[in-house]
């Protein structure tokens, strides 16, 4: 191994993955625009699911290029579970099967001013603005910002700093969030809480990279909502996408850790990966069954099924009884997940430790504690959708939803109840 200067370099970005093929198209923009900041290094990519090329795939092509040290970073908007236990797992495992690699691994892409000006710029145009030459305010509209929507309390929290932050530099007359995700309040019922406040115009942005079936379906609400509001002007910002600041941001994560001095740190914090060993040091997390990166060799052998395994056990004084309950959803992508947990009178704890993708390895979300918010996913339940987290809901939760679902009465749910 040669010293650090003399070492061949290269970088790799690590993606979360999508069934949507746009998605990755546009990752791979990302990437290109990436490759134009460092001409002279080998720059490639991969995701952790549904997508190749997988991240191995990407790391084993710097390897076939010559490179010693790989300088990685996440393709993620904030530190979730992907960026905090998946991406470092499949990083670490490399390294180790590879002797004699250095492998750095950066920071999320985060609340930096590059991604603000991203997001801002993105509002702008879809307001008919120019993004450097702004309005002093607009006080007449109401901001509605769309984040993701995680187990992670503090990659919420970004979301809702961000949506400040942007609030505060562009003036909005009001500003608020709603979550695609896990945690509440969702998209649909969020929308129609904020409407109350009376604003004729909203813009709706999504904080998320990349299109998908998620951005697909924000925007569904959205025009679901505005048939039911013919008086207020909805506006629909694009997502972030190649924005030239956007690959800003990517290249400072980069450089912050390709410019460190041996033992030197980004930032005076733990870093994602330190964090990472920490844990695994701690037993916190295995290694050994990290996230399930996607097989393209292995599309076409699974049934695109999700297939939800329920255990329930209840106990009625002087007799009990067991069931089991088996849920199919069809599904436009190429494995299968199962979940299982069980449920008795007294306690709702969840084994669901997270999905089971395939013999490879398990792909761990966070079990949310707030999972049966009136407001959150389970105002999502009988959508025709099949979201992660569905194997978290309690028994009596998907029991008081189905008159709702059976009915497709919205108002009969306990969740719609105003």
């Amino acid at each position: 191994m040669r010293d650090k200067d003399m070492a061949k370099k290269g970088i790799m970005v690590c993606g979360h993955g999508s069934r949507d093929k746009d998605a990755e198209r546009e990752f791979g923009r990302v990437a290109e625009g990436l490759k134009k900041r460092f001409p002279d290094i080998p720059v490639e990519y991969g995701f952790l699911e549904f997508s190749a090329p997988n991240i191995h795939m990407g790391l084993n092509s710097l390897l076939d290029q010559g490179v010693e040290e790989i300088y990685a970073v996440p393709g993620m908007l904030f530190a979730a579970t992907h960026a905090k236990n998946d991406i470092p797992s499949v990083l670490t495992t490399f390294g180790e099967k590879n002797e004699g690699l250095k492998v750095s691994y950066g920071s999320e892409l985060g609340l930096h001013d590059a991604m603000i000006e991203a997001f801002q710029a993105r509002i702008y145009e879809s307001l008919g603005l120019d993004p450097e030459n702004p309005p002093e305010s607009l006080y007449d509209t109401m901001l509605v910002v769309v984040g993701r929507g995680t187990s992670d309390t503090h990659a919420n929290a970004e979301a809702a700093k961000l949506t400040r932050i942007v609030n505060e530099n562009m003036g909005f007359g009001w500003a608020d969030i709603v979550y695609s995700g896990v945690t509440y309040p969702s998209v649909g019922v969020g929308l129609e809480k904020l409407l109350k406040l009376g604003f004729k115009r909203v813009v709706v942005a999504p904080y998320f990279l990349f299109t998908g079936r998620l951005i697909k379906r924000i925007y569904g609400y959205v025009d679901h909502v505005a048939e039911q509001y013919p008086d207020v002007e909805f506006i629909k910002a694009q997502y972030l996408n190649d924005h030239e600041k956007v690959i800003d941001a990517f290249e400072i994560r980069v450089r912050e850790i390709m410019d460190l001095t041996p033992g030197e740190k980004p930032t005076g914090d733990e870093t994602l990966m330190e964090s990472f060993q920490r844990r695994l040091a701690a037993g916190e997390v295995d290694v050994h069954h990290h996230h399930a990166e996607f097989n393209p060799e292995a599309e076409g052998e699974h049934s695109h099924d999700h297939y939800h395994s329920h255990e329930h056990s209840h106990s009625h004084g002087d007799h009990s009884h067991s069931h089991k309950r088996s849920h199919s959803h069809e599904h436009s992508h190429s494995h299968g997940h199962s979940h299982s947990h069980g449920h008795d009178e007294h306690s709702h704890g969840h084994s669901h430790g997270g999905h089971s993708h395939g013999e490879h390895g398990h792909h761990h979300h966070g079990v949310y504690r707030h999972i049966g918010h009136p407001l959150g996913p389970r105002t999502m339940i009988g959508e025709n959708i099949c979201c992660c987290f569905m194997g978290q809901f309690p028994q009596e939760i998907l029991d008081e939803e189905a008159e709702r679902v059976a009915l497709n009465c919205p108002d009969k749910a306990l969740a719609h109840r105003r």
